[in-house]
Order: C-alpha cells, then structure tokens, then sequence
C-alpha cells in the first residue's frame, strides 16, 4: 500500500506530490528545502553559480511556470535575460513577452511543385532565430526526396546545393509541424513544452531539463537538442527577441521551429518565408475564410506528412496540380 494519498494509483511516480497529485521540479525543490532550513539557504549556498550560463542562474531555476508568472514577475524575467544578453553579447535586446492574439490560428503551407531545394529558409531561420552556429543547429531540414516516394527514410539532406534542383527528384523541407495532437507535449515530465491558443507548440527554455524525451517522441525529427554550449558571434545576434521564441538558449536544453513567434505574432511573416525565392512557402490564419492557406486547403491538391500517426498538423504540403 502507498503510504501517502495522491492520484497517481498509488505508483510512485516522480509527479506525485499530496494534495494536487503532481511534482514537478519545482514543487519537488520546494518540499525538500522545508528538510533543509528554507529555500532562501539553499539560494544562497548556489550564489556562486549565478554567472556560469551553461546551468543558468538561481533566479532561473526557481522561477514559476510561465503559465503562472503574473505581469510583474514575468518583467523580472525579461529583465534578467536582458541583462544576460548585455553581459554576453554587448547589445541591449528588445525582448517581448508575445501573446497569441485573438480569433488567430496559424497554418503553413508548403508548395512542393515549387520547392527547387536551395535551402535558403534553412539559413534565414538560423540567422532570425540566433541558433548557434558552432556547431550549428538547423530548424528546417530540406530533403531531396526520388520521384513517387514520401518516405523520410529515403531522403537525403547532405545533398549538394549547387546541384539543385536535379532530375528525377523532388525537395521537401522538413520542420516542427505544430501539432493539434504534440506526441512531444505529452511526453515533458516537466510541462516545458505546451500548444497555445494560436496553435504553436512553445518551449521554456527556463524550465527544461534536457531530458530530450520530447525529440524521442516527435515523428518529424523537428527537436535540436544543445550538446554543447550554443555559439553566436555577437555581430551576428539578432536582438529583436521573444521569450518563447528566439532569446538565447543553454547548453542542456531543447529547441525547435516555433513560427518565428517574434514576428509572427506581431503580424509578420516567418523568416524562411520571406527568403524563399520561388514563392513555395505560405503562411496565415486558418481561421480567416479569406486567407491564401484557407484557400489552398480547399482548393489544392494537400497531404500531411505521416498522417498515420494521429498528430494532426498544422503543416501541410501541396501540389499546383
């Protein structure tokens, strides 16, 4: 028999706490600094960690969930990212907290008739998104994919670009498809990765633990995870910011396509649409019956990646004809 209540069955689980039948690292810190004289102690006794980026600081570590920072603590966030962007990169960043707006559901579209693999939108999300760069890690991967086959298996993404586009084949870009049904949200033993309102599936860098459960469970392959301490020369930093979004990241933490939320959010399109030199790429508000995606679902010839699996994208491909 369980020897405390929780509504877990009486397992064991690492997310059982009394009371609310969850742990999280947080609740988990808390319950056990009770143990250990407070919380302030063990702050204090982590004071020197504070500066080493690779682990963050003790702010980061003990601050609330996202979902629970009121207007107030989350400014103390940004102000602290702030701060750490000044000291590493020498620029003050303009960091936002963007929320979804109203009556907004994003969808992109992907015309593959179009698509000659050039892989330009790979190299503009690096640069918009401040993926580090040594060794460098890439959102989007383009694969050169035989005639008359959608199987990712058989796609080659070291192709060489200077050979686009070549007979016989065809280029599909690959990225986070921003499931209605995220296999990756459900896996986080962390909740540091959930879908808003506007249908992107959103990472908090502050809080994840690189356990990297969510890229195991992702059928896209669409999660980097930093092995190493991310590397961005500072002239190269693009300090037009998001706390969900682009904003620095650690060593030890996941990553991934969020829709370019920075700009997106504010009425812009996505980086890797504005570079694409073909028109291959497009991206609206499924819920606006007069947009060019809603068009395009109903009108053209679509498939989804993998529809098999259930995850229900956001991300679709087309054809002209």
């Amino acid at each position: 028999m369980s020897d405390h209540n929780c509504n877990c069955g009486g397992n064991g689980s690492r997310h059982c706490a009394p009371g609310n039948g969850k742990m999280d690292r947080r609740s988990f810190l808390r319950k056990s600094t009770v143990l250990a004289s407070g919380i302030a102690a063990i702050a204090a006794s982590l004071a020197p960690l504070r500066e080493l980026t690779d682990l963050g600081s003790v702010d980061e570590f003990l601050q609330k969930h996202y979902k629970e920072l009121s207007p107030a603590e989350m400014e103390k966030a940004l102000e602290r990212i702030r701060k750490e962007v000044e000291r590493q990169y020498g620029i003050r960043p303009h960091l936002r907290d963007l929320k979804p707006m109203d009556g907004v559901e994003f969808v992109y579209c992907l015309n593959l008739t179009r698509c000659i693999g050039c892989r330009k939108c790979v190299h503009a999300c690096v640069a918009e998104n401040n993926q580090s760069r040594s060794p460098e890690i890439q959102y989007i991967r383009v694969l050169k994919m035989p005639n008359g086959t959608f199987d990712m298996e058989k796609g080659d993404h070291n192709y060489a670009p200077e050979t686009v586009p070549e007979k016989g084949f065809f280029y599909m870009p690959v990225q986070c498809h921003q499931c209605k049904n995220p296999p990756c949200v459900k896996v986080c033993p962390v909740d540091a990765t959930w879908q808003e309102a506007d249908g992107i599936t959103v990472i908090d860098y502050d809080w994840c633990i690189g356990c990297r459960y969510c890229e195991a469970a992702c059928p896209y392959f669409a999660r980097r995870f930093n092995f190493a301490t991310p590397s961005v020369p500072k002239e190269q930093i693009n300090s037009d910011m998001a706390y969900l979004g682009n904003r620095p990241r650690h060593k030890g933490v996941m990553e991934k396509c969020h829709f370019c939320i920075q700009r997106t959010r504010e009425g812009k399109y996505p980086a890797c649409l504005e570079v694409c030199p073909t028109g291959a790429r497009k991206f609206g508000n499924i819920l606006d019956p007069d947009s060019e995606v809603s068009y395009i679902l109903k009108n053209k010839r679509v498939f989804v990646l993998k529809e098999e699996v259930g995850t229900l994208p956001r991300f679709f491909y087309y054809f002209d004809v």
